[in-house]
C-alpha cells in the first residue's frame, strides 16, 4: 500500500512538473528548475536530500574544500546513522587541490574513487530513499563555493520510481565508470600533488608573462564603494553644521582607511587618533601614512606608554596615556581641529569621558562594530545622533568585504551522558580524553590553507594555560595569551602566530577587538556565549581578508549552556524576541555570500532546548531592546520604529501587554489615553498589526489618504 501510494505521488509530481501545472503533486518530489536563487539554491537542496536519504552518490569533476567543509557536518551525523555516500570525482585539469583530496579521505562513512576518463567532467548528485525511488539532480554545478550557492547555474532535479527509466539509466552509467575507477589512496594524492605543483607553475608562469609592465596597475590606495558612500555621508554633514558623527562598520571593512580617506579630506592642522591599545597603533600608523602619503615621516607622532611624540602633525594616541592629567593638560582645548575615535563604543568610560569633555575640536569622528550598548552609556548622543553609515557583518559578507566563513556547531566533549555546561570545572575542561575530541573535530573540519593559524577562546585564564600545555604536547604547538600577559610578549606570540610557529593562539575575553591577525584561518570556541555582541567580535577575528585563504572554519563546541539560544540570533543578527523567529533562525544554512551555518543534529537539539527554556520577551530584554532604540532615536520609539530596524517583533508587545501602550506606561513614559482610546488601540493591535489580512490594510490605507 505504501508503495503504491509513493508511485502515485511521484507520478502526480510528474505530471505537475512535465504536462498540467494545475496537478497538485508532493513538493518533495516536483521536478524543479534550480538557479541559485536566494532560499532556493544547489546547496538547500544539497542538504535537504542529505538529511532524508538512505545513501547517496556524488558524481563530480570539480571540488573545493570551502564546499566540503559545510557538508561535513551533515556527514557526520549520516555516519552516526549508518548511512554510506560514495563519491566519483577526478583529476581533470589538476583543478582539485591535493589538500581537498585529503579532506576527502577524512570522510569515514564515504567511498571515494577517482574516474578513469581523462576528460571526466560529470555533475550529478544522485539521493536513494530506501531503494524504493531516487532523486537526482544534474546540470551545471560543480561541489564549489560559488557554484552551489552564488553562480548563475542550471541545474534539474527530478524524482523517479525504483523502475523508472530515467534513473536507471543514470545509476547503470554510474556503476559502470564506478568499476573502472581507482580508490582514492595517499600514495595516489603524492603522485598526483606532483602534476598538482607542476601545472599551478605554469599557470603562474603564464599570469606573469601576460602582464605588460607599461599598464601595471597604480599602487594608490583608492576608496571602495561602501568608503566612498560614507565619505559623501560623513562630508553632507559637516556641511550641515555638524561637528560629530558616527560610523558603524563591521570588523574588516576598512575602518581605518575610511578615516584615514576623511582626514585628508577635511586636512586639519593637526589631528588626533584615540585608541584603547598599544598594539594597534603601529599599523594604525603605517594605514594613515599609505593614504597620506604625501607627508613626511616625522608629522606621525605616537603618544603612549612606550613613546611621547607630541610634535607631529598627526597624533596617535592611546587613551590610557592621554588621560593623565600630566600629558592631557599639554594639550590646548582646540589643539586639534580633527579627532578620531576608534572603537568608540568604549567612549562611557571615565577616561574616554575626561579627554573627549576635555578637548572642542572642529570636527570628531566615532568609529566602532558594535555600537549596542553594554552599560548604560548612549553613544548616539555623544554624536548627535548623526550616524554616517551602517554596515554590520550580513551585508558586509554580501558586499564581499570579508573573508566568508564556515560555521560549525557541534556538541562538546560527552562521557557516561555528561557533557560541558555552565557549572564544569577547570579539570574537566582541560582533560586528556576532552582534548582528544577537541583535536579530533578540528583536524576533521581543518581550514583553508597550507598551515593551521587558529584562534581558540575558552572560559577561563588557567582553562587556556593548560590548553595551551596539553595542545603543545599534542603536537599542536600553541600559547596562551590572557589579560596577564604583558604587551611585549603578545606582540611576540602574534608574530610566532603569523609566522606559523604556532599552530594556536588561547587566549579568554582579549582578542574580542582592536586585534588584526588576517592570517587566522580558524576559530574555535570552547565556552559559553555569553552575549551575541562577544559572539560575533570573537567570530570577526577570522573575517580579515588574506591572500593566502579562501575562507575561515568557526567551530563551536555547544555544551548544556542556557544562553545557547544566543548562537543562532547572533549569526543572523535576529533582534526580534520571537521564539518561533529563533527556530527558524536554527534552520538557516547560508548566512550572506558563501558564507554557512551547520549545526549536528545534537548540537541543534540543545539549542531548540535552551529556545524553548528561554523567555525571549522578559521585561529586562524588552527594556534593554527598548532603551536601545531609544538612545539610537533620541526620543520614545514609536511601535514601527522596532520594524524599520529590525528589532523587536511587534507582535511580541501586543500578545504580552495587549498594547504598545501599556509597554510604554511599564517603561514609565508620561502617555495618557482614555479607557475608549486604549480599547481603540488594542483592537486595531489584535486584529491589523499582524498583516494576516492585507485586504483590510489596504482598504484602511485608501480610506485614511481619502480627502472626505
Amino acid at each position: 500500500m505504501k508503495l503504491t501510494k509513493i508511485k502515485n505521488e511521484i507520478q502526480n509530481a510528474l505530471t505537475q512538473g512535465f504536462v498540467d501545472k494545475d496537478i497538485i503533486g508532493n513538493e518533495e518530489m516536483v521536478p524543479r528548475f534550480i538557479l541559485n536563487a536566494k532560499g532556493d539554491t544547489m546547496r538547500d537542496h544539497i542538504d535537504h536530500e542529505l538529511i532524508h536519504c538512505s545513501s547517496f552518490i556524488f558524481v563530480i569533476a570539480f571540488i573545493t574544500e570551502g564546499a566540503l567543509t559545510p557538508l561535513k557536518v551533515k556527514l557526520a551525523d549520516l555516519a552516526r546513522r549508518g548511512i554510506k555516500g560514495r563519491i566519483l570525482t577526478s583529476d581533470y585539469l589538476e583543478f582539485n587541490s591535493p589538500k581537498m583530496f585529503y579532506e576527502l579521505k577524512k570522510l569515514k562513512n564515504v567511498e571515494v574513487r577517482i574516474a578513469d576518463i581523462h576528460t571526466f567532467h560529470a555533475k550529478g548528485y544522485i539521493f536513494n530513499h530506501n531503494d524504493v525511488y531516487q532523486t537526482a539532480i544534474i546540470g551545471s554545478s560543480n561541489l564549489t563555493e560559488a557554484a552551489v550557492a552564488t553562480n548563475y547555474e542550471w541545474n534539474l532535479r527530478v524524482t523517479s520510481y525504483q523502475d523508472g527509466e530515467i534513473t536507471r539509466k543514470i545509476i547503470e552509467e554510474i556503476e559502470n565508470q564506478w568499476k573502472k575507477s581507482h580508490s582514492l589512496t595517499e600514495k595516489w594524492i603524492e603522485e598526483y600533488k606532483i602534476k598538482y605543483e607542476k601545472s599551478q607553475q605554469r599557470y603562474l608562469k603564464a599570469k606573469i608573462e601576460e602582464e605588460i609592465p607599461e599598464y601595471e596597475t597604480s599602487k594608490e590606495i583608492n576608496p571602495n564603494l561602501m568608503q566612498q558612500e560614507a565619505l559623501t555621508n560623513i562630508e553632507n554633514i559637516r556641511s550641515n553644521g555638524a561637528q560629530r558623527a558616527l560610523v558603524i562598520s563591521a570588523t574588516g571593512t576598512g575602518k581605518t582607511y575610511l578615516g584615514a580617506f576623511d582626514v585628508k579630506k577635511f586636512s586639519p592642522d593637526k589631528f588626533l587618533y584615540i585608541v584603547h591599545r598599544e598594539q594597534i597603533l603601529d599599523k594604525t600608523i603605517s594605514s594613515f601614512k599609505k593614504i597620506l602619503s604625501n607627508e613626511p615621516a616625522e608629522a606621525f607622532g605616537k603618544v603612549s606608554g612606550n613613546s611621547k611624540d607630541f610634535e607631529g602633525k598627526y597624533l596617535f594616541a592611546t587613551i590610557q596615556t592621554l588621560s593623565r592629567d600630566n600629558w592631557l593638560e599639554r594639550f590646548d582645548k582646540d589643539e586639534f581641529d580633527y579627532i578620531l575615535v576608534d572603537e568608540t563604543h568604549r567612549a562611557g568610560a571615565e577616561s574616554y569621558k575626561k579627554v573627549l569633555n576635555y578637548f572642542t575640536p572642529q570636527f570628531m569622528l566615532g568609529m566602532t562594530a558594535t555600537p549596542d550598548r553594554m552599560d548604560n552609556f548612549n553613544l548616539y548622543e555623544l554624536f548627535d545622533y548623526n550616524i554616517a553609515y551602517e554596515i554590520r557583518l550580513q551585508k558586509a559578507l554580501d558586499e564581499n568585504m570579508l573573508c566568508p566563513f564556515h560555521y560549525i556547531g557541534i556538541t562538546d566533549y560527552e562521557v557516561d551522558g555528561q557533557i560541558t555546561d555552565d557549572t564544569s570545572q577547570l579539570n574537566w575542561l582541560v582533560s586528556e580524553d576532552r582534548v582528544d575530541y577537541v583535536i579530533k573535530q578540528t583536524e576533521y573540519y581543518s581550514y583553508s590553507g597550507e598551515a593551521l593559524q587558529g584562534l581558540i577562546f575558552c572560559s577561563r585564564t588557567e582553562e587556556a594555560k593548560r590548553l595551551a600545555e596539553t595542545l603543545s604536547l599534542k603536537r599542536h604547538p600553541s600559547k596562551a595569551l590572557t589579560g596577564e600577559t604583558p604587551q611585549w610578549e603578545r606582540e611576540k606570540i602574534i608574530e610566532e602566530l603569523e609566522q606559523r610557529k604556532i599552530e594556536y593562539i588561547i587566549t579568554v575575553d582579549v582578542f574580542n577587538e582592536g586585534i588584526d591577525i588576517p592570517c587566522v584561518n580558524q576559530v574555535v570556541m570552547l565556552r559559553n556565549t555569553q552575549s551575541s555582541i562577544v559572539f560575533i567580535q570573537q567570530l570577526g577575528r577570522g573575517l580579515r581578508k588574506s591572500e593566502n585563504k579562501k575562507y575561515v572554519t568557526v567551530i563551536d563546541f555547544i555544551g548544556n549552556y542556557k544562553n545557547n539560544y544566543l548562537i543562532p540570533i547572533a549569526l543572523v543578527g535576529d533582534k526580534s524576541r520571537d521564539k518561533n523567529s529563533a527556530r527558524d533562525d536554527l534552520e538557516l544554512n547560508e548566512i550572506a555570500g558563501i558564507s554557512t551555518v551547520n549545526f549536528s543534529d545534537i548540537a541543534k537539539e540543545k539549542i531548540y532546548q535552551s529556545i524553548n527554556n528561554t523567555s525571549l520577551d522578559s521585561m529586562k530584554i524588552l527594556h534593554d531592546d527598548y532603551e536601545d532604540l531609544k538612545a539610537r532615536l533620541g526620543r520614545v520609539p514609536f511601535l514601527l520604529d522596532f520594524q524599520s530596524f529590525g528589532t523587536v517583533n511587534s507582535s511580541v508587545f501586543i500578545k504580552k501587554y495587549r498594547n504598545y501602550y501599556q509597554f510604554l506606561l511599564k517603561m514609565k513614559e508620561e502617555f495618557h489615553l482614555t479607557h475608549a482610546e486604549e480599547e481603540i488601540l488594542t483592537f486595531i493591535s489584535a486584529e491589523l498589526t499582524n498583516g494576516k489580512r492585507i485586504v483590510e490594510l489596504l482598504l484602511l490605507e485608501e480610506i485614511l489618504e481619502c480627502d472626505g
